[in-house]
């Protein structure tokens, strides 16, 4: 009796993968190479998305950070003025009003340095 070698699903199995493989280069077009890549392809874009928001919430720190010393103040002297005086905005949003609206900026930092009882 021959043995099974599985025919019809096999064949459609590696024409899905194949296809999600599309546009890869060498011996990638082959089955057991596109397998891999595409399965390893995964795990980076799982990896990815996480060292994403970590790459982008130190760019927006930065990005406060330079422009609060600009103001005479550190970014975490900034950070805790503002916590005490009530002000619940996230970096995200505190980036894009130091890189947008100046003068509100400086309003803030103005408030942060109240807080701290420091002199404005």
């Amino acid at each position: 009796m021959p043995r099974v070698k599985g025919g019809f699903k096999s064949r459609r199995r590696h024409k899905r993968q194949l296809k999600l493989a599309a546009g890869y280069v060498g011996g990638r077009k082959l089955y057991r190479q596109a397998r891999n890549t595409f399965e390893k392809g995964l795990t980076y874009a799982y990896r990815d998305r996480k060292q994403k928001k970590r790459e982008f919430r130190a760019l927006w720190i930065a990005r406060i950070n330079a422009l609060t010393r600009e103001h005479g103040l550190s970014y975490s002297r900034f950070i805790d003025g503002l916590k005490k005086a009530g002000v619940d905005l996230d970096r995200k949003q505190l980036a894009l009003l130091a890189m947008e609206r100046d003068t509100l900026f400086s309003e803030l930092v103005r408030t942060a340095k109240n807080a701290l009882g420091l002199a404005a």
